[in-house]
């Protein structure tokens, strides 16, 4: 058996030609996996769509409830930026179960990852910036609530503040939240995270990790999680469309191999999510996507 990977065959949807979300690259990135060997055969497991009680464990029900009926207010819509369509309220309630299932399978195996997620800006109340449910934050409260475990830290390493899983969690001691972010990029409206790491514009590969490094063993350190919960973005590499970094594809993998590398030395286990990335190359960008489902393999066997 490989690492455990989850995916749904709903998670790239019909979607109008042109949008500026790259919906095609969720198919890529299982594609990719397959053709290299990484998506092994038992390996690769399917979530069930996240029920309306799931969600409602961050989500308020009226938000749940008009998002899933194609009621939403247009403006709340605009500020989602995603088409409504019956197979979207699909693909993002198997989103949401897909991190959790990761989740589950980290637990069990040590390591895991989604194919998808990292809506980390939807907030309880609404969506924003791509973002409809909040996979991370659903996941986390449902293993904290439920007694699986005592405490979880996020590490988000998305070039974009967590801001709705931040807002989600400001006054719940159970999961840390830690967003190491461009400072002056989208959400321009910043909320607070348990640990905000804020980078200046064209930081490159070298001083991105040296800031990693002054952060992230200590935290691990200090707070001894019982899971991380990890949103591996590539939008800082320097030709995402909505970055402001500098960072190459050996820096994204030296990146995702430090994060792993350091919870598994601590018997942490990590659950991985892709996060963003934007690029009108929807099979390079693919491609970066699969760095972390790489690192992820890596470690899961040369523990095996």
């Amino acid at each position: 058996m490989g690492v455990p990977l989850v995916y749904y065959p709903l998670y790239t949807t019909p979607f109008p030609e042109g949008h500026r979300f790259p919906m095609p690259k969720f198919r890529m990135i299982y594609e990719i996996l397959v053709e290299d060997g990484i998506a092994e055969e038992g390996s690769v497991f399917r979530p069930e769509p996240a029920s309306r009680e799931l969600l409602s464990l961050v989500h308020e029900f009226g938000y749940i409830d008009a998002f899933t009926a194609g009621t939403l207010d247009p403006k709340a819509m605009r500020r989602i930026g995603l088409p409504w369509s019956e197979e979207i309220v699909e693909r993002t309630r198997a989103a949401v179960a897909g991190t959790l299932l990761a989740a589950r399978l980290a637990l069990s195996h040590g390591i895991a990852c989604n194919t998808a997620g990292g809506t980390h800006h939807a907030h309880p109340d609404f969506g924003s910036g791509f973002c409809i449910f909040n996979d991370l934050a659903v996941a986390a409260k449902r293993l904290t609530s439920d007694g699986t475990v005592d405490r979880v830290l996020i590490v988000d390493l998305d070039v974009h503040q967590g801001d709705g899983t931040a807002r989600a969690f400001s006054d719940d001691p159970a999961v840390f939240t830690f967003s190491m972010h461009s400072g002056k990029n989208f959400p321009f409206h910043k909320q607070s995270s348990d640990l905000d790491v804020e980078l200046d514009d064209g930081l490159d590969d070298e001083e991105y990790l040296r800031i990693l490094a002054a952060h992230l063993p200590d935290l691990l350190e200090e707070l001894r999680p019982d899971i991380v919960l990890y949103d591996a973005g590539v939008d800082p590499h320097a030709a995402d469309r909505l970055g402001r970094l500098e960072m190459t594809d050996r820096g994204l993998a030296r990146r995702d191999a430090y994060v792993l590398d350091h919870c598994l030395r601590r018997g942490i286990p990590v659950a991985g999510v892709i996060g963003g990335g934007y690029s009108a190359d929807h099979r390079a960008l693919a491609r970066r996507h699969t760095t972390i489902h790489r690192a992820a393999h890596d470690a899961f066997m040369a523990r095996t």
